[in-house]
């Protein structure tokens, strides 16, 4: 995992609390063991995500919203079939960088960008690109779960219609493939025709990601998936998350620092548009090399 300077060298504003004293017991206490530990059936880091060849790399990147800058030089790289979670404070720019990966951002007035952002090799702002074939590479799963006025078969196959693929074998095949893959295959078999809307809360949202994974993306952006649901929709959606990167790789944008610790091989932590670390998740929760990070993951600000 490659970082650029930001990361490691932060200049932190004069509006960052700090704690009063310096770093007391309590804090050095923190550095040695995690703020928000795993679970214990919840595997660390895959050996095979520290090899992770990148496939998105964002470079110098600045966003401006008319004359406001909302994101400050961010440098960062996400490895192939690896997890990235990007936690931080409301308003802080992560569900901005997430938007700017896909071009999100073009839709709102008065938004300038300057820098790149590659997919593989592949500059997204490089003039003349095709921004719709540039979306194919990138699923996208919203806070809210959306589900069209359609039936199940019909929201999964949405993409594949908007592609112009007609073929009966194919989009069944396609619809399938990706219900199994969201663990929503076994429950809703048997009502593929019934409407989309009909399904609870976390299953509207495992359809939604079934939704994005059906034209077979690189890439899966996540912005808060799991914030409207309950507990144990929640722990469903962590699980397939964990599942996926087997074949996706996957940007999720969370509060939630339990979930960022549970679901993530690599955590970046922002701050007023600033990325101020990333790095592994397990070094990040439990020995950061910021000390704005520390007190944020420990809840001392936030």
């Amino acid at each position: 995992m490659t970082t650029g300077v930001s990361m490691t060298q932060f200049d932190a504003s004069p509006s960052v609390p700090e704690p009063v004293g310096g770093p007391g017991p309590a804090a050095l206490e923190a550095r040695a063991t995690p703020a928000v530990p795993r679970q214990a059936h919840i595997p660390l880091t895959d050996a095979a995500a520290l090899q992770a060849k990148p496939i998105l790399h964002i470079q110098e990147l600045n966003l401006f919203y008319g004359e406001k800058q909302a994101l400050h030089d961010i440098n960062m790289e996400v490895g192939e079939h690896t997890v990235m979670a990007l936690i931080g404070p409301s308003g802080c720019g992560k569900s901005t960088l997430l938007r700017c990966i896909n071009r999100m951002n073009d839709l709102v007035a008065n938004v300038r960008i300057d820098g790149r952002v590659l997919v593989g090799q592949d500059d997204v702002y490089a003039p003349g690109v095709d921004v719709i074939a540039l979306r194919k590479r990138m699923g996208m799963v919203f806070q809210k779960s959306n589900p069209f006025p359609k039936s199940i078969y019909e929201n999964v196959a949405y993409g594949l219609r908007i592609q112009g693929i007609k073929d009966r074998a194919v989009v069944d095949e396609a619809v399938e493939r990706s219900l199994i893959a969201s663990g929503l295959w076994d429950e809703v078999k048997d009502r593929l025709q019934d409407s989309g809307l009909g399904l609870s809360g976390g299953q509207q949202q495992r359809l939604c990601i079934a939704r994005a994974m059906a034209v077979q993306p690189e890439v899966l952006l996540m912005d808060e998936p799991c914030s409207a649901l309950d507990p144990l929709a929640t722990s469903r959606i962590e699980e397939l998350i964990f599942d996926l990167k087997r074949n996706y790789t996957i940007v999720i944008v969370t509060h939630n620092m339990q979930q960022a610790a549970r679901v993530s091989d690599f955590t970046a932590f922002f701050w007023m548009g600033k990325l101020v670390e990333v790095g592994l998740t397990e070094k990040l929760f439990t020995n950061p090399r910021v000390r704005m990070t520390e007190d944020y993951i420990s809840g001392r600000f936030g």
